[in-house]
């Protein structure tokens, strides 16, 4: 670095320099994305195979986003976050389905998010090296690639990025405090954190851990630049009021979106169970941390409970709360760092058991930076080691940087495509019954049936109480023609779970080979009345109601109806449904429109590759054109996968 710069501009290059440094680092660990696929494990659920989404960014994709998870007609709704929906919806619209680009975007998002990181920590303590560790081990640690490589947690790196740009800008607010502006775009920033995942809602808490250390603004503490503001602890919190708010509001529409969908009642772990994997949890977060080995996409609830585990947890957990309250007054950022951990994990940790796993790699996205901020300021400064030991620092930092990033790019790897991601969680994990239903849905899709009836297998050997794979497991058996057997899986899996729409679904299709049309088509209504818009049992309908032999079965008005429903839902893109609504037509006696359609579905079948289908479609054609609707023994349905 030339001598002739002033110090203001050699700590201007430097920061430059290692903004540089990080970007590329980071691109050069993730970049193996752009040849990944979509993952079967929610990018279906809420990209591929999202009807609103598959239309791209337009009036009714962002009208869903803010209404979704707020109402009850709609099967991909979980919790509010309309920002990643419309993210997914821009993606879309500018890339299509190719996977490449939603991948790129979400390694760009993670990018401006260490970059956000690094000039924060710099700004707010001054402390250009131990920032840009933070920094670099927020970029490069293997934890961070779940959030990164997997399309659907675009909501984690999005997030992620406007927590940090809140926290940029309360520290340039604190500098000035009561600046009405500063506090505006502070808020602003916050709400859109909270739009884009309601785990953000513990931000409030992490900005008064920062008003005691690094920003000093409490009246005791010791700020890592500058002198102590001296701000009463209740003006404090009386700023903080609105953000509170705002995260009550967001728990509350959290909260009735998951007890919409029955997450809170299907999970019926004992309080004492649940504190004890709350326990583990935490530690075993931060065990991963530290030791970031055997990560995998899901891992099981801590079933059978070690006395001695539990016992090792809780005292882990005491353990080092007692000792960061002890060292605070000397050493402020070891509590800041670990209550910055500790509770902006609280919302996903498991107390609650609000639907999701108690431990998950994505999960520890914004609270692992409290653990880099212990381990940071924790490492001797030039002033208190010599000329020596700042080398061997900067040697055991570079070498841990190395070590992250090599197992970093190893676990990208296992995210290439669906088949690689749950074999490798198997392998890592004991008793994942998840995970062998999820590879056997993958062997299904493969057309791999009895490789898949083993997994399903597996699983409900792990979980006999778990419906999905009961489900799956009929669908591996009928693809089979194993219609009996199937059967018998719906109907275990009805017993288990009554208002599961999509075996209800299965069960009719099943039904329907048998012959049973009258049974099947009572099965697919209530397939509907449990999901208005579930599209196979639409098309089950369409289809028995438009082409059965029997008369007395067949309605061309409601088919036309439910036709339209059905093609509306898919955006009229979908051979199939087309081909049903033609028919529907064509039972109605509504031939032009038969025709119109039918050879809308044609191209489509063809462009897909579809030749078999569009042959048919094409024989059908023949009938409408001669005034003449389509008509068979027994209805052909998809089922539910």
């Amino acid at each position: 670095m030339t001598p002739f710069l002033s110090p203001e501009r050699k700590q201007i290059v430097s920061k430059v320099l290692v903004c540089i440094a990080l970007a590329v680092a980071t691109v050069v660990v993730y970049l193996p994305v752009r040849h990944h696929e979509f993952v079967n494990f929610d990018d279906d659920r809420f990209v591929t195979e999202n009807p609103k989404l598959r239309e791209g960014l337009n009036w009714r994709s962002i009208r869903w986003a803010f209404t979704s998870d707020l109402t009850r007609d709609d099967q991909n709704a979980d919790y509010w976050r309309p920002l990643s929906y419309l993210s997914h919806a821009l993606d879309v619209q500018m890339f299509g389905l190719r996977p490449a680009g939603h991948h790129l975007v979400s390694l760009g998002i993670h990018v401006a998010a260490v970059v956000a990181l690094f000039l924060v920590l710099q700004s707010m303590t001054g402390a250009l090296w131990r920032s840009a560790l933070v920094a670099a081990l927020f970029a490069l640690h293997p934890l961070r690639v779940e959030s990164v490589a997997w399309v659907a947690e675009r909501k984690d790196v999005l997030s992620g990025l406007f927590f940090i740009l809140t926290l940029g800008a309360y520290a340039r607010y604190a500098r000035r405090p009561f600046s009405v502006y500063g506090y505006l775009v502070t808020l602003f920033t916050f709400v859109l954190a909270l739009m884009s995942k309601s785990m953000a809602v513990t931000l409030p808490f992490v900005l008064l851990l920062l008003d005691y250390w690094p920003l000093g603004r409490t009246q005791w503490a010791k700020p890592a630049t500058g002198r102590s503001v001296g701000v009463s602890p209740a003006q404090l919190l009386k700023e903080k009021v609105p953000f509170f708010v705002l995260a009550v509001a967001s728990c509350a529409v959290t909260f009735w979106a998951l007890r919409r969908e029955e997450s809170v009642e299907r999970i019926s772990m004992p309080l004492g169970m649940r504190i004890s994997n709350v326990l583990l949890s935490y530690m075993g977060h931060v065990g991963k941390t530290f030791w970031p080995t055997s990560l995998a996409v899901w891992y099981p609830s801590h079933a059978a409970l070690s006395a001695i585990a539990v016992v090792g947890a809780g005292v882990g957990v005491v353990g080092m709360t007692t000792a960061v309250m002890w060292r605070m007054r000397h050493k402020p950022w070891l509590a800041v760092g670990w209550f910055w951990f500790f509770g902006t994990l609280a919302p996903v940790i498991g107390l609650g058991q609000l639907g999701e796993p108690t431990m998950a790699d994505r999960f520890t996205y914004i609270p692992s930076i409290g653990l880099f901020l212990m381990l940071s300021w924790s490492v001797p400064g030039r002033a208190i080691g010599g000329l020596i030991l700042n080398a061997i620092t900067c040697v055991i930092a570079g070498t841990l940087l190395v070590v992250c990033a090599a197992l970093s790019k190893i676990q990208v790897g296992y995210w290439r495509d669906s088949e690689t991601l749950f074999r490798h969680a198997l392998n890592v994990t004991r008793d994942n019954w998840l995970m062998h239903d999820s590879l056997g849905l993958i062997l299904v899709n493969q057309g791999r049936p009895l490789e898949a009836i083993e997994q399903f297998v597996q699983a409900l050997q792990i979980k006999p109480d778990f419906a999905e794979a009961h489900n799956d497991l009929a669908n591996a058996l009928l693809d089979l023609g194993k219609v009996a057997e199937a059967i018998a899986e719906c109907t275990e899996a009805l017993r288990i779970r009554p208002d599961y729409a999509e075996t209800h679904n299965n069960l009719g299709y099943a039904l329907a080979s048998q012959g049973k049309v009258a049974e099947a088509i009572a099965q697919y209504w209530e397939a509907l009345r449990l999901e208005p818009d579930l599209a196979p049992s639409l098309y089950g309908l369409v289809w028995i109601l438009a082409t059965d032999r029997n008369t007395s079965l067949r309605n061309g008005t409601e088919a036309v109806q439910l036709g339209e429903r059905l093609c509306a839902i898919t955006g009229f893109h979908d051979a199939e449904d087309l081909d049903a609504l033609a028919a529907a037509y064509a039972e109605a006696g509504r031939f032009s429109d038969a025709i119109r359609i039918a050879q809308k579905a044609i191209e489509l079948a063809n462009v897909a590759g579809q030749q078999e289908l569009a042959k048919q479609i094409q024989e059908r054609l023949k009938l409408y054109q001669a005034g003449r609707p389509f008509h068979e023994g027994s209805a052909s349905v998809a089922t539910v996968e």
